[in-house]
């Protein structure tokens, strides 16, 4: 099959020093990331932090929560308020526990961030400790590059803009569904607009489009992508075949290899499709050399099991345990088509950006803005339905999507146009 060259990341500018620039106060040199604790949406603001040089200069904060319980059923409250109202739960349970007769026992309540699951060592996101440091450094370094994405860490994003607004450029990937006005960028897919069309319109129930989609069309704040953005590129492929070299390489082609996640809100399946999906995969079976399959940790274990014992059993299958090391990269770089399910956006953009063949399992039972999704990367010719009646042996392409690195392009634009650059 014939390689895709995908194209280079943008490099960093180099050439006349500094102090015949602009001034040091106008080079970017370290960046901070605040995250959410969900690797989807982490890896876009490391993809891009990456992107722009800065991989070796960042440092990572978190916006967490209190998790288990009841505070499964807080989570649609805004961060501060859920742990507002679980603060004074703990206080109330405390209470009981003092006037209940010694002689019952009370099951424990959850502690805050799951108790000792290790987040103690993780470095808690507050603006007030960001900004300081934004403040107390920009002599030295220059302005500070901040980087969020995810609900959670929109008010404290915008606080650390707020506080220090000439001494950061803050990047919120992912609608905020708010005043745009406090963001230098955002960034979000074309799909994120959906509930503003016209098919839109007769579908989603006019009560509920406000907390779905954004209030008016795009503006100048705005960067639109085709998917999610990711840390897959050239480079990062050509060292996962290096890496991985000696388990792929003797395979026989063509690979496929096939990334299973799990059901949302908005892409429901269980069993049915578990059935279908191996079905299929036993269909082509004929034209593959080998084949590949990995589960998610959001995969259930009805679907699981199911892909196990239909085939797990066949010599040309081979089906990731789970255990580390990840062989993910290595599927990327040696893959020679995938088969994805259709809930995660992620996994499909991180597949399209090798420019190989992809075949959506699922995207008929997807609704709304994901729907839109696959809908979108159909027309473009970057994806296909899987049927289970290809031939993966005939080989097709596409340009691959780099919205990262087009993203990382309009960020160095907009500073440029303030008299700002990224210098690793």
């Amino acid at each position: 099959m014939r390689p895709i060259r995908l194209p280079e990341p943008p490099s960093p500018t180099m050439g006349v020093p500094e102090i015949f620039e602009n001034g040091a106060y106008n080079v970017i040199r370290r960046a901070v990331v605040i995250g959410n604790g969900f690797p989807g949406s982490e890896n876009q603001s490391l993809g891009l932090v990456h992107a722009l040089g800065l991989a070796d200069n960042y440092v990572l904060y978190r916006v967490t929560r209190p998790s288990g319980g009841i505070n499964e059923w807080l989570h649609c409250l805004p961060v501060s308020l859920h742990k507002i109202l679980y603060y004074i739960i703990r206080r109330i349970y405390s209470y009981s526990r003092l006037i209940v007769s010694r002689g019952k026992e009370i099951a424990p309540l959850p502690s805050e961030n799951g108790g000792s699951v290790g987040l103690s060592s993780i470095l808690e996101a507050d603006s007030k400790q960001i900004v300081n440091m934004a403040r107390e450094s920009y002599e030295k370094d220059g302005p500070l590059l901040v980087v969020a994405s995810g609900r959670d860490t929109i008010s404290i994003a915008s606080s650390i803009k707020r506080l220090a607004s000439e001494k950061v450029f803050l990047v919120q990937i992912q609608h905020p569904r708010s005043d745009l006005s406090r963001f230098d960028l955002v960034v979000t897919p074309h799909h994120d607009y959906y509930a503003l069309t016209p098919q839109a319109q007769e579908q989603i129930p006019r009560f509920i489009r406000k907390w779905i989609t954004p209030h008016e069309p795009p503006d100048q704040h705005v960067v639109l992508t085709v998917g999610a953005l990711h840390q897959i590129d050239f480079a990062a492929l050509r060292s996962a075949a290096s890496t991985w070299h000696d388990e792929f390489a003797p395979l026989p082609k063509p690979l496929l290899v096939v990334n299973i996640g799990g059901p949302t809100c908005r892409c429901r399946y269980g069993s049915d499709l578990a059935q279908q999906l191996s079905a299929f995969l036993t269909n082509v079976l004929v034209s593959c050399g080998s084949v590949r399959i990995s589960f998610s940790n959001r995969t259930p274990k009805k679907v699981s099991n199911i892909i196990i014992k239909e085939l797990g059993n066949n010599p040309k299958v081979y089906i990731w345990d789970g255990e580390e090391p990840n062989p993910y990269m290595g599927h990327l770089a040696w893959a020679d088509a995938f088969v994805v399910t259709a809930d995660s956006v992620s996994m499909i953009s991180e597949a399209c950006s090798t420019g190989k063949p992809v075949y959506v399992m699922g995207s008929e039972r997807c609704t709304w803005k994901l729907a839109d999704f696959h809908k979108s990367l159909r027309e473009r010719g970057v994806v296909r339905s899987f049927t289970g009646s290809e031939d993966i042996s005939e080989s097709w392409s596409y340009p691959p999507l780099n919205d990262t690195a087009e993203v990382a392009r309009r960020v160095h634009d907009v500073l440029a146009e303030r008299g700002l650059r990224v210098r690793p």
